[in-house]
Parts: C-alpha cells; sequence; structure tokens
C-alpha cells in the first residue's frame, strides 16, 4: 500500500543565499548536529488583515481555525536580531539553502502527511499573496524573516509544536556566536 504525498509548493520565489535562525546555542547545537526544529503555531496578532487573491493553500478563506506550523529564520544577518530574542547568544548559519529547505520539507511530510508547505520571504506593510501566514505589520520588518509553513489539507485542531528531525546539518551550517 502506498501513501498519497502531501502537497509541498516550491520556494515561492528563490531562497535566499543564506538562511539565519537566532537562538540559544543549546538550542542551535541540537538543530546542527540532529537536525531538530521546533514547527510552532505563529504567534496571534502580529499578522496584517487580507484582502484579495491568495496563493493557497494558505489563502484566508480557508478555514484558519485550523491553524498552521511554522519553522521562521532570517534571510540576513544582523547583529540588532540577537536583541529580539531574549535568550539568543548564537546564530545558526545555514550556508546551502536549498538543500535545507528540501530537507525541512520532506520531513515535515513524514511528520505531518496530509499537510501542504510552502517557504518564502515575508511581506512587511503589504498583504502576501500568500496570504496572512506571510504578512506582518511594517513594524515587524527588521525581523527579515523568511518563513516555512505548513497547512492541513484537511480541517484539524490546531496542533501543539511538532518537533522535526533532518539529521546532522554539519556539512552545511554552522554556528556563530553572539559578539560581546
Amino acid at each position: 500500500m502506498t501513501s498519497t504525498p502531501s502537497p509541498i509548493l516550491a520556494a515561492a520565489g528563490q531562497r535566499p543565499a543564506k538562511l539565519y535562525r537566532y537562538s540559544h546555542r543549546t538550542w542551535l547545537e541540537r538543530s546542527l548536529s540532529l537536525g531538530e526544529f521546533r514547527l510552532r503555531a505563529p504567534l496571534q496578532g502580529l499578522t496584517m488583515p487580507q484582502s484579495g487573491r491568495h496563493i493557497l493553500p494558505f489563502a484566508e478563506k480557508q478555514d484558519m481555525s485550523a491553524g498552521y506550523l511554522t519553522l521562521s529564520l532570517a534571510h540576513a544577518w544582523d547583529e540588532a536580531l540577537f536583541a529580539l530574542f531574549s535568550d539568543a547568544d548564537a546564530c545558526l548559519v545555514i550556508h546551502d539553502t536549498e538543500e535545507f529547505g528540501e530537507r525541512i520539507h520532506r520531513a515535515a511530510q513524514k511528520t505531518l502527511p496530509s499537510w501542504a508547505g510552502i517557504d518564502a520571504a515575508m511581506s512587511y506593510g503589504v498583504p502576501s499573496p500568500l496570504g496572512s501566514a506571510f504578512s506582518k505589520s511594517r513594524q515587524s520588518a527588521q525581523e527579515k524573516e523568511w518563513l516555512f509553513a505548513w497547512r492541513p489539507t484537511q480541517s484539524v485542531p490546531i496542533f501543539n509544536p511538532v518537533t522535526i528531525r533532518i539529521g546532522s546539518i554539519e556539512s552545511i551550517a554552522e554556528i556563530r556566536l553572539r559578539s560581546a
């Protein structure tokens, strides 16, 4: 018996040359050695209201009570981003974003087989064609966010965070410590 794979949409546009994850060194070491990442529901109240056409599966016309899960990284190195995250003392720098993105989507597909995923740059101050999942207010623009997001293809209750593992990424990433 074969299972039908969940839809994975290609990145909306080309992935950036590098991706950055600002966090506590302990968590980033797990990400580097085990490829461990936590997918979670986005914080409420940070997205912009939407109007107009959207690219599925993140269109607002769908039942947003079903929720979606995300993994957020930055697409630019910026020392100021350490200040946005209270316990960030290090940054995971991903050098091969294509391999990383494909591995993230494959792992999410195994864990969430009936979910669709996509990744793209966040839109600040204007609605994203991908819908509210990829839209934030202009005040959040300093985050320089690249978002991986997954949405159920059928209505399901909002999920608790989900941890996925993609295997060691030591060959495509490194950890940089925050400068003093």
